[in-house]
């Protein structure tokens, strides 16, 4: 099991603002821009599938020297580093489709070799059903197989399928009508998809980019390529834009930076939906020290299981102990995209404000549901693979970071292995009160704090009352695991408890050495040895 750890804050930053006043001028220069440039990129980006994994910096210079002529050397930069960022992708991808497909082949191999019928455990799973699907398994075994054949000889051979404008728009061409678009709406589509209208940053440069240059009133400008320098309504061969721009989100740090010069990418997207123009700023955040994870759990913390409709969060101190009400954040994920994206966001804001009132870190699962999403582990179960795809997973987690950092609270990754089921099974029934019903998800937020504490997820029970005083003595019940006198005797407490013990009596009442018995000496009793004198 992986041991707890503070997640690193993020490395970059975006942030993104819609450009008004764009004139029909403005659009057209754009648009002939975006297509020239990816017509570029596309060609570049066939150059460099081509040369598969055998690429040196010999070969890169080639590339940008023939784009060059026909763009600028910085547009040139900007696509070539693009392209090679894609093919690197799409390698990635690659990898992960092979680690897919072996997964399920030997999952249908295992269930193939059993008994049709026979029972699985939570351990492993058992045979086929019946027949029927014992031999339509047997056939989408041989299906995987001639898949992986041919995604490992592709890998081989440094081959990788990528498409400029997104497979899934290029498979939507086929399937208008079930998608709701005309070919002219998705021909729009597909031509805004490959445009290439991005530009690396530049520290150094004036306002840090030379070839989108933006600057902190929000006027916009354009080097143009060579081809379409006549489009140029300003000196040195830029396009000025008629609209004006503004980051409301991020927009004093953007300011800051172009004023010192500092490098910031920028790209410009139409968005054919809602016919509009969005400009995209990004830029690289220095490294930042992490605190030690013994002070983030100085203060306690908060645990938070993440489910498919809400967040459930429980407070924790120090010890490990609840302190509190549950909390439930909850957000809606039905709908639009955008829809989703603001529940997500608007859930989080909740769960941060809170957990900075009170000055305490968070703890979550380190969760990668990309091995429970598989048809073959869950295939007749459509109903736990539709709520496992659903949980904004990924998402949740990046905008969690990056909020977090912002915010100065740090965030604790444990390890998501049995968190709800301990945590129903050791915190249940001691949370559970006539007032209060605790549900799965709230234990396992507690499961989860305690795992992040460096405790275990077991909770400590006191001894039977026979063994309470009488014999061990008091016992804390929580208590951190290297606490000195964890095992020891709980401190009496004077108050109502205590009035019926005789005089001098409190002080030491748990103490074994003091009770009247065989081989122990008494307190305060006449024939107990004075000290010696040692002068006179």
């Amino acid at each position: 099991m992986a041991a707890p750890f503070v997640v690193p804050a993020p490395s970059g930053v975006t942030v993104r603002s819609r450009l008004k006043g764009m004139r029909a001028r403005d659009e057209e220069v754009l648009r002939l821009v975006g297509d020239h440039l990816g017509s570029l990129a596309s060609r570049d980006l066939r150059a460099r599938c081509a040369a598969g994994p055998d690429y040196d910096a010999d070969a890169w210079a080639e590339r940008k020297r023939a784009l060059t002529g026909q763009s600028s050397s910085r547009w040139a930069g900007s696509i070539t580093k693009a392209t090679h960022d894609q093919w690197a992708l799409a390698r990635r991808d690659q990898l992960a489709h092979i680690h897919s497909l072996q997964a399920g082949i030997h999952t249908i191999t295992l269930r193939l070799s059993l008994p049709v019928g026979e029972e699985g455990t939570k351990a492993a799973p058992g045979g086929y059903r019946s027949k029927p699907e014992w031999f339509a398994k047997s056939r989408r075994l041989n299906v995987l197989e001639d898949r992986l054949q041919a995604v490992q000889a592709d890998r081989q051979n440094g081959a990788v399928h990528v498409v400029r404008g997104g497979k899934r728009l290029l498979n939507t061409r086929h399937h208008l009508e079930a998608a709701g678009l005309t070919e002219p709406d998705w021909c729009r589509r597909w031509q805004a998809g490959r445009r290439f209208l991005q530009a690396d940053g530049e520290s150094g440069k004036r306002y840090g980019n030379e070839t989108i240059r933006v600057t902190p009133d929000g006027e916009i400008s354009i080097k143009l390529p060579a081809p379409l320098a006549d489009l140029a309504n300003a000196p040195h061969g830029r396009y000025v834009l008629a609209g004006r721009m503004s980051f409301a989100h991020r927009g004093e740090q953007w300011a800051d930076r172009i004023t010192a010069n500092r490098a910031v990418a920028y790209r410009i997207h139409e968005d054919t939906v809602r016919d509009r123009w969005y400009l995209t700023a990004s830029w690289t955040l220095p490294p930042v020290q992490t605190i030690p994870l013994k002070a983030a759990r100085a203060n306690g913390l908060v645990g938070v299981d993440t489910n498919a409709d809400h967040l459930a969060a429980w407070r924790l101190d120090e010890h490990g102990n609840p302190v509190g009400e549950p909390l439930r954040f909850g957000y809606d994920l039905t709908g639009t995209a955008d829809h989703r994206d603001a529940q997500v966001r608007h859930a989080l804001i909740r769960l941060l404000h809170w957990a900075r009132r009170h000055s305490l870190a968070i703890a979550v699962e380190d969760l990668d549901f990309t091995a429970e999403k598989t048809r073959e582990k869950h295939g007749r179960n459509k109903r736990f693979r539709k709520l496992v795809a659903g949980m904004p997973v990924a998402r949740l987690r990046a905008r969690l970071v990056s909020m977090a950092t912002e915010l100065g609270i740090c965030v604790i990754a444990v390890d998501p292995a049995y968190t709800s089921r301990w945590g129903a099974q050791h915190w249940n029934k001691p949370l559970t009160s006539k007032t209060r019903k605790t549900t799965r998800h709230e234990t396992a937020a507690v499961a989860i704090g305690r795992r992040a504490l460096g405790h275990p997820i077991r909770r400590r029970t006191a001894p039977p009352p026979a063994h309470r005083s009488d014999e061990q003595g008091h016992r804390t019940v929580q208590a951190r695991p290297r606490t000195l006198g964890r095992e020891g005797h709980r401190p009496r407490i004077p108050g109502p408890r205590t009035r019926s013990v005789p005089p001098g009596r409190g002080a030491n009442a748990v103490d074994q050495n003091t009770q009247h018995r065989p081989g122990c000496s008494a307190e305060q009793e006449s024939w107990q040895q004075d000290l010696l004198q040692l002068s006179l």
